[in-house]
This record gives structure tokens, sequence and C-alpha cells, in this order.
């Protein structure tokens, strides 16, 4: 898995002109679901990214989690983010799930985060989606399980 975490005072998503989803301040994660990833890797990398220290605290360092702010989160997959650019003008899609693995693997990551006590709203899987959000900060990590 791959997620572009943004540290945000709010967001929201629309499909077809409706709005679907809004959040307050917290996170936006951005999540590419890869080949070969499982349900146990998403739980996994969920708690992760609930840990992680990205949010300010008395004296403005980053020292805060999600959950020590309070802090809701908005899940949108992304599968372009597993795109291969290394070669050519067009990025290769194969180290990206298939739908039809991707989408419950989405809704295992988001439930996770639930279960950790984070608020999570989501995107709409599959769906042209337009994201509005306000970075704060901004804070923007890249996360990439293949890194560890």
């Amino acid at each position: 898995m791959v997620a572009v975490v943004q540290r945000v005072t709010g967001a929201s998503v629309c499909v077809d002109g409706r709005e679907v989803s809004r959040i307050g301040p917290g996170a936006v994660v951005l999540l590419g679901v890869a080949r070969g990833d499982t349900r146990a890797s998403a739980e996994r990398f969920a708690a992760r990214i609930h840990a992680l220290r990205y949010f300010e605290d008395g004296e403005g360092r980053l020292n805060r989690a999600l959950a020590e702010v309070q802090g809701q989160v908005l899940v949108v997959s992304q599968f372009t983010l597993l795109g291969d650019c290394r070669r050519g003008r067009r990025p290769g899609y194969g180290r990206a799930a298939p739908a039809a693995e991707a989408a419950p693997l989405v809704d295992a990551f988001a439930e996770a985060l639930r279960r950790c006590g984070a608020p999570v709203a989501c995107g709409v899987f599959g769906a042209h989606m337009r994201l509005a959000l306000e970075n704060d900060g901004p804070v923007t990590l890249i996360v990439d399980d293949r890194a560890d």
C-alpha cells in the first residue's frame, strides 16, 4: 500500500455534483492498494497511519498523533499512486491491485481506522471524485509499505 497523508483543516468529496463526504480538522488519506496487499496488511497500515505524529504539540513540534488532536480522516482510493513513471511518458499501473481486490481492502483500511477510534469518512471507490481540501501547514507525508 501507498498513501499520501495530508493534514487538513477540512475536506470534502463530491461525486456527480453531490457532496458525499466531509470532515473537519484531521487528515486526508489518498490510498493506493497494490497487488499482493491483504486485509492484514491493510489493518497494519491503518494502525501505522493512525499512530504517525504529524500534528503540533504545545511547542510547535510535530509530536502529536491523530487521536491526540481528535482528528477526523477522509479516505480516498487512488490507484494512480502506484503509477510507475520511470520510463516513457505514460505511467504503468501494473503494480496496482485490480478493482475487485482493491475495493474491499480500502474498506478494511477505513474500518481499521475506525477501530483505532478515528472518525472516518470515505470517497466512492471507482467514481470520478472532486476532492476539496484545505492543507494545514502544509504537512504532507508519503507512506509506502514497500519502503519498510
